[in-house]
């Protein structure tokens, strides 16, 4: 890394003092904490945990040093409390997506456009018109097992289930669809990511290359 690249020395008393101020906030959530399981709590550690990474990697890179302890994450999250039978649930989804082949997405688009008069392919042809005309025409399931026909590279996913005690009214949560979700409702969460990659058995070598799944399927287990 260059010299003009390396954090200034106020960059990295910054995020000293960051840590400083993180572990009173941790250790004052664990002096008043409520139950085993406060959320003030796992904020602050989360908090905590955050900002000691970011003192770690600018240390390194001023100085080519490191600090002597690791703050672990918790293997379990956040234990779910939610209503043991749920009268109802949320699916939420989260998929990123790379475009690797600019071309073939828009056009892609511009041959659905040429076949759906409802399929407008506006801002100027690029590929943000070009996303709201494909996602428009085909369901995300598709798309995510056509990806490479789009153009696009996959990138980490996850689907959560989350407990809710009654069905919400139509439009309630419209303003704010993945605001109002609460660690401790979720009831499962399913992930697929390349870090797993590692942690596949011998016996899913020779199945496809692109299936990287970790399934979770214990109640609570959120992320890190």
């Amino acid at each position: 890394m260059s010299d003009a690249a390396l954090p200034t020395v106020a960059e990295v008393r910054a995020a000293a003092e960051a840590v400083k101020a993180a572990l009173d906030r941790h250790l004052a959530a664990v002096e008043s904490r409520i139950g085993d399981e406060d959320p003030a709590v796992y904020a602050a550690f989360n908090e905590l945990a955050a900002a000691a990474e970011e003192y770690d990697e600018l240390l390194y890179d001023r100085y080519d040093e490191v600090t002597p302890f690791e703050i672990p994450t918790p293997e379990d999250g956040v234990p779910y409390t939610g209503p043991a039978e749920p009268a109802a649930f949320s699916v939420l989804i989260r998929r990123d997506y790379a475009v690797v082949e600019p071309a073939r997405l828009i056009a892609q688009a511009e041959r659905v456009a040429a076949h759906d008069r409802d399929a407008e392919l506006v801002d100027d042809g690029g590929t943000a018109g070009a996303l709201g005309v494909l996602f428009g025409e085909y369901e995300p399931d598709e798309i995510a097992s056509r990806y490479k026909e789009f153009g696009l590279d996959e990138g980490d996913s996850t689907l959560w289930i989350a407990a809710l005690e009654e069905m919400a009214e139509p439009g309630e949560w419209l303003g704010s669809p993945f605001g109002q979700t609460d660690p401790q409702d979720v009831l499962h969460r399913f992930d697929v990511s390349a870090v797993f990659d590692d942690e596949e058995p011998d016996f899913f070598e020779d199945d496809a290359d692109d299936v990287d799944v970790e399934d979770t399927t214990e109640p609570g287990l959120t992320p890190a």
